[in-house]
């Protein structure tokens, strides 16, 4: 089974997993180069604000030109392209997924199946390329958490865990037909007070591994038949949007009861 790979970027633990799955074939690794659509400079201060609010906005203003004059665009390593170079595997980087020139190298690719994994929204001109359509890797437990960011919102609902859903991907954000879930504990470390973005940093790097055996097991088993394509109740849970400056300040203020709680039991 000719298999390709959409990413940004840190998919190197994917793509050690994929190449070594007896019977398919990473054939190429797209990767999309612009993370964050173009945005007019109002535009991104308003989204700044209503999302950071203004001491952050402030901070990340003098993060980002202390970067460019310390060390050019403070890019991070490409661990992806790394990989994929180690283990001969093409690479194409793209500024958009969407334009006709990617979709036209999709296409040459000639692929089975699409695995999506650490993208922005993909339209179906691309998703449904591959003879069988492509699956995504959604850090969430669908339909219950659907979009994002992962982890903020169940630490926001004090949930006790976390799912990791491997979907086939459909028109609407995370609602495809479930091929493999797997539930992980979620344990706040009082240690980070209520730094709930270095948790959340923590946290997922700490599921990394997991998050690769999980899609490289779903695309074995499509791979064998062996699989079964479960339908989503979207009328079940929701779709989850960006946490606004208030919602943080909410978390903030709800983990911090919850620590006072615990040092009080």
């Amino acid at each position: 089974m000719r298999v390709i790979l959409l990413t940004h970027d840190g998919a190197d633990l994917v793509i050690e997993r994929l190449a070594s799955i007896a019977g398919v074939g990473l054939v190429e690794v797209f990767i999309e180069t612009t993370a964050t659509p173009e945005r007019r400079f109002v535009e991104k201060l308003k989204r700044s604000l209503k999302y950071d609010g203004v001491a952050s906005t402030a901070g990340k203003a003098l993060t980002i030109m202390s970067r460019k004059t310390a060390n050019g665009d403070g890019a991070p390593k490409d661990l992806t392209g790394q990989k994929a170079q180690e283990l001969g595997i093409p690479i194409t980087e793209v500024d958009d997924f969407h334009s006709a020139a990617s979709i036209e190298q999709m296409q040459n690719a000639a692929a089975d199946l699409g695995v999506i994994f650490g993208t922005n929204i993909i339209k179906e001109s691309v998703f449904s390329i591959p003879k069988l359509g492509s699956i995504n890797l959604h850090q969430g437990l669908a339909p219950y958490y659907r979009g994002g960011p992962p982890v903020f919102w169940e630490l926001f609902n004090d949930e006790k865990e976390i799912g990791l859903t491997v979907h086939f991907v459909a028109a609407t954000v995370d609602t495809g037909d479930i091929v493999l879930q797997k539930v992980l504990p979620l344990d706040y470390d009082p240690a980070f007070g209520i730094d709930f973005e270095s948790f959340i940093d923590d946290f997922r790097s700490g599921v990394r591994m997991d998050s690769a055996k999980i899609l490289a097991d779903a695309v074995a088993n499509i791979s064998r038949g062996t699989f079964e394509r479960l339908s989503q109740d979207t009328l079940l849970g929701k779709r989850y949007r960006l946490p606004t400056k208030r919602e943080k300040d909410e978390l903030r203020r709800r983990l911090k009861a919850r620590l006072k709680r615990g040092r009080n039991e």
